[in-house]
């Protein structure tokens, strides 16, 4: 079965689809439904999404690490068609805590080498495609982490690297340990977190895929994306599609180093993430969204 074509964006050495897939919701409540979460991995496949997301931490609070990433490998696998242009992303360097749901970092050598293996194991992957830092770890200098996944990369542990929730100097300093290992940048970017604007241009200059978590903004903003007066809604009204293909549209055009990765856990879900990736916005539209008053 050949996958729909969509427009293509690079990751380093490789090309995937321009809208990725955040696998995070798929098992974020305790009770997720297993049946569901597959079949929106499939949608995604059939669609043509090639790069899948997830991160040794995801999961239902109070559960064990491992699995979201164990529930998109059981989705992959349970797939008919091919994986070999799959690339999955995963993340170390994070610690949560079941008995309180907390979370902490740990950027740690030791630390990283052990999470690296042990996502390895629970993927099924050897070498990781992508491997990426999840968040600086206040307590070491920045350059200890880095290090730490140099030394990942230049065993085969994994076959890219990327960092994420990073500024433009953690970029740079990622740059010069890593070199040409160093593919990508994770930050949030949407409507209403548009700081990471800096990051995407640093990313367009240095030639690093900017892949953009939380696109939509998160439950914390899911009614002003929907507010009938905010700029997203209007052009989504005069268009006839969904406020979220708009959303994601705006990201496609802001810089080709954009990949969105938007959360999924429904097959319609992903299908109308994916049509925003054949969007074209107009210059009046884009001018509208890009204004202050764009989320308003």
């Amino acid at each position: 079965m050949s996958a729909p074509v969509i427009p293509q964006r690079r990751i380093g050495d490789i090309e995937v689809g321009a809208i990725g897939f955040g696998s995070m919701t798929l098992t974020q409540v305790v009770g997720y439904d297993v049946g569901r979460g597959r079949r929106a991995v499939h949608a995604a496949l059939e669609a043509g999404i090639r790069l899948f997301d997830t991160a040794d931490v995801y999961g239902p609070a109070g559960q064990a690490l491992g699995i979201n990433e164990t529930a998109l490998r059981d989705a992959l696998e349970t797939w008919s068609g091919p994986l070999d242009e799959v690339v999955v992303a995963t993340k170390g360097g994070h610690l949560r805590f079941p008995e309180t749901d907390t979370w902490w970092t740990d950027g740690t050598r030791e630390h990283l080498r052990k999470a690296c293996i042990a996502s390895i194991g629970r993927l099924g992957l050897d070498p990781l495609p992508l491997y990426q830092h999840h968040r600086p770890d206040p307590r070491l200098p920045y350059e200890e982490s880095m290090l730490a996944l140099r030394t990942l990369y230049d065993e085969g542990l994994v076959r890219r690297v990327g960092i994420s929730n990073v500024d433009t100097g953690l970029i740079h300093i990622a740059k010069s340990v890593l070199g040409d290992a160093l593919v990508s940048v994770q930050n949030e970017y949407s409507p209403w977190s548009r700081d990471a604007d800096a990051a995407i241009n640093l990313c367009e200059e240095m030639d690093l895929a900017f892949l953009s978590w939380g696109p939509f903004g998160g439950m914390r903003h899911a009614k002003s994306l929907g507010d009938t007066a905010s700029s997203f809604a209007r052009v989504a009204q005069s268009r006839g599609i969904s406020i979220h293909q708009v959303a994601l549209a705006w990201q496609l055009k802001k810089s080709p180093a954009v990949i969105p990765i938007p959360g999924a856990s429904r097959p319609e879900s992903v299908l109308d993430s994916v049509a925003a990736a054949s969007l074209d916005l107009t210059a009046d539209e884009l001018n509208l969204l890009n204004s202050a008053e764009a989320v308003s």
